[in-house]
């Protein structure tokens, strides 16, 4: 049977991203990987930041290593990790991937490197003990800004035949996706922990895990802290107008609900966020779905109650014409009204791959001309008089 390795990857993105916990979502991508792909085994190594140490995180197939979980520790010297740390690229696929054979091939044909380069040898060696500890017929490295964050271990297939290129690319496609999912789910806890402790604390995990999402798009770099920037801006204005009755925290509420409006994404593929060209419908509506998948990863922090609704709503339109639910005017919280329009600003001033930014005069222009429509027009006022006055 043909395994269609698209489906398959956008289906597992899909997945991971409502998964809070580092260990649950390994145990769901190696079952998936090894039931899917037929193989014999797959194992996972991830760094322990704390204890600078790589551990064997788990393992599952019918032959998978029978090692529980966190008994074996790799220092970051040792031969396997050193070689993903230092991307030791001539014994590499070009997909930075490396292979027990090819490993093992070098070691008997480079008799005269070896002879020079005693150290050398030592360490693949080294490397390919430790491969054959896990019986690893492929290892494929996660990094997270250049730092080796763990390695996938793959078993060789149930049939005995080699990995197609295309097998290759999606492991690598998917090892990408569970390192940001691993790395965001790793965050998420950090949230959640840093939520009752330390106020401080819980804002940077925020502004990490909105760094995490703008990172899988180089359009949209540095999109989340202007928008935040903005926002903030707004609802200050609009306090000191005494435009709207503030409860609570109101302008830290705010704060969150911008860092994390575009959560969602996380579950949204790279190729169709950065599609260069129109949508068809189905791609919009995919993307469409981001609102809702950014509000259920956040459900269960009942303490973000108005930001788990900004960013919900943050695509509603002010006439009831937006989405997910159609809403408007004053069923659409204060946050997600001052989002939109941020939100929408930044959009349009910005390169996008099927478009040049727009100038600061016409999307002025733009947001006027959909005041009453898509955006509350006493956000839009406000808004525009603070950026002509200078205050952003």
């Amino acid at each position: 049977m043909t395994i269609n390795y698209k489906r398959e990857l956008e289906a597992a993105a899909k997945n991971m991203i409502l998964i809070h916990r580092p260990d649950t979502l390994i145990k769901l991508v190696l079952r998936t990987t090894v039931r899917k792909a037929r193989l014999t085994h797959a194992a996972a190594l991830l760094y322990d930041k704390k204890k600078n140490i790589y551990i064997f995180a788990e393992s599952k197939g019918e032959t998978g290593v029978k090692v529980p979980s966190g008994y074996v520790r790799l220092d970051p010297n040792s031969g396997l990790i050193k070689f993903f740390r230092e991307k030791k690229n001539y014994l590499l696929h070009k997909e930075g991937v490396l292979e027990f054979a090819e490993i093992s091939n070098f070691l008997k044909t480079k008799k005269e490197l070896f002879a020079k380069d005693k150290l050398l040898k030592s360490y693949l060696q080294e490397t390919k003990y430790q491969m054959q500890l896990f019986d690893a017929y492929l290892c494929i490295p996660s990094y997270i800004h250049g730092t080796l964050l763990g390695l996938l271990l793959l078993g060789s297939k149930k049939s005995e035949q080699p990995f197609s290129k295309e097998e290759i690319n999606f492991f690598v496609a998917l090892t990408h996706d569970v390192t940001m999912a691993v790395r965001n789910a790793q965050l998420f806890e950090e949230l959640k922990s840093e939520l009752d402790k330390n106020h401080s604390l819980f804002i940077h995990t925020a502004q990490a895990l909105a760094s995490a999402i703008d990172a899988k798009d180089h359009y949209t770099h540095g999109h989340t802290e202007r928008v935040t920037q903005y926002c903030m801006a707004i609802g200050r204005e609009l306090i000191k107008r005494k435009k709207i009755r503030v409860t609570g925290n109101f302008l830290e509420t705010l704060r969150v609900s911008s860092l994390l409006h575009d959560i969602g994404k996380i579950g949204i593929p790279d190729d169709l966020l950065s599609k260069k060209g129109p949508l068809t419908e189905d791609e919009r509506r995919d993307i469409e779905e981001h609102a809702m998948i950014g509000s259920s990863i956040l459900n269960p922090l009942e303490e973000l109650s108005d930001a788990i609704t900004a960013v919900k709503q943050h695509h509603e339109n002010f006439d009831g014409t937006g989405y997910p639910k159609g809403v408007k005017a004053d069923e659409i919280n204060i946050y997600a009204r001052i989002i939109r329009v941020a939100d929408s600003y930044d959009a349009m001033t910005s390169d996008r791959p099927y478009r040049k930014a727009f100038s600061d005069q016409q999307a002025f222009e733009e947001l006027r001309q959909y005041s009453g429509t898509q955006y509350d027009p006493t956000v839009v006022k406000v808004f525009i008089d603070i950026y002509r006055r200078g205050d952003l």
